[in-house]
């Protein structure tokens, strides 16, 4: 399996297998901004919007796959545009096609972003997700720290309104200490 950075072209090249793990993941229940079920053209124009931001720079993005078996996962980082957030960036759609789980994809990718986020110069991360989800666990697994949990902040897939547990991270500082969180 091959982990790679996504240009803006490059994304339109994966632009297929990137809709199905989006339909996908949205399908298996995961909330990730859509509700269920998820038409692929809907999904695809959704990623095909991501492009500008891809090339401008403010969002990087990085896919796993297998050929011939196509997109697996994808992790993104969103980076801010204003002078006095250079240093921050958001952890946004971590997904693992549930054919895929179980593996450590999930854990891979983050870790990509991570190191990638390092490398940038970006001295703090953060990310939302609904709170109870199986998410939860790599995240704080991964030395992130809870900040708290907004009531009813987004629905899930089937529409009901759930809370959201918001992280952060200081890349490249280690794991948490322990008690954090």
């Amino acid at each position: 399996m091959n982990i790679e950075s996504l240009d803006a072209a490059r994304l339109q090249d994966r632009l297929e297998g990137l809709a199905e793990l989006l339909a996908d993941t949205v399908d298996g229940g995961a909330s990730v901004g859509f509700l269920a079920p998820l038409d692929r053209g809907e999904a695809a124009a959704w990623w095909r919007e991501r492009s500008a931001a891809v090339a401008a720079g403010r969002l990087a993005v990085w896919v796993a796959h297998e050929e011939p078996g196509g997109v697996l996962g994808t992790v993104s980082l969103a980076l801010p545009d204003k002078p006095n957030s250079t240093h921050r960036a958001e952890l946004v759609k971590l997904m693992v096609h549930r054919a895929a789980r179980g593996r450590g994809l999930g854990r891979r990718l983050l870790t990509v972003a991570e190191e990638a986020a390092v490398a940038r110069g970006v001295t703090l991360l953060h990310l939302d997700t609904e709170t109870g989800s199986p998410a939860e666990h790599l995240y704080r697994s991964s030395g992130w720290t809870p900040v708290g949990a907004v009531p009813d902040y987004a629905a899930d897939p089937g529409g009901v309104l759930r809370p959201t547990t918001i992280y952060y991270k200081r890349p490249g500082a280690g794991p948490a200490p322990a008690g954090a969180g």
